[in-house]
């Protein structure tokens, strides 16, 4: 038992100071607390944000390879997503008129209604989290966070 305390302790020190674990503990919070900001509308986070950015881009329509690239995930993840919401009836897929190897996302008007609770959802979130930490403690963790994202594309 002892040796397990001692390690426990070794690695409760490197924890505290790692970067890498607090970013991947506090995306592990963040989605749980996403999750729950959208529960009523039974979406996550990549659901909320893709009815979002439909949303705010309409009316043109968007190509799935481009939410990826915005959100910084796969097309997989992507495809995922535009599937479940699909079969939820908020979003529809249409054949792009200029390649029809692609597809283009547009909102339903049940997706237009599920966007707005989604961006007053996170508009709650964003106000609590500037009222909590202070706006300009935001901005400074936002751009602290970015370069260790750009330190870790390096990598």
């Amino acid at each position: 038992m002892l040796n397990y305390i001692n390690l426990s302790m070794r690695i409760d020190a490197f924890l505290e100071q790692s970067p890498m674990f607090a970013v991947s503990r506090a995306a592990r919070r963040f989605d749980t607390l996403a999750g729950r900001a959208m529960a009523a509308d039974k979406l996550n986070f990549l659901e909320g944000l893709t009815l979002a950015a439909l949303f705010f881009d309409e009316p043109t329509p968007v190509k799935p390879s481009q939410l990826a690239e915005t959100f910084s995930t796969t097309r997989g993840n992507v495809s995922h997503c535009v599937s479940s919401l699909e079969a939820k009836g908020l979003l529809q897929r249409v054949i792009d008129p200029a390649d029809a190897r692609s597809y283009l996302l547009g909102l339903t008007a049940a997706g237009r209604r599920t966007a707005m609770r989604v961006i007053k959802a996170l508009d709650k979130l964003q106000a609590e989290f500037e009222q909590e930490a202070g706006k300009d403690a935001l901005h400074e963790a936002l751009a602290t966070l970015r370069q260790i994202e750009k330190v870790a594309e390096k990598k």
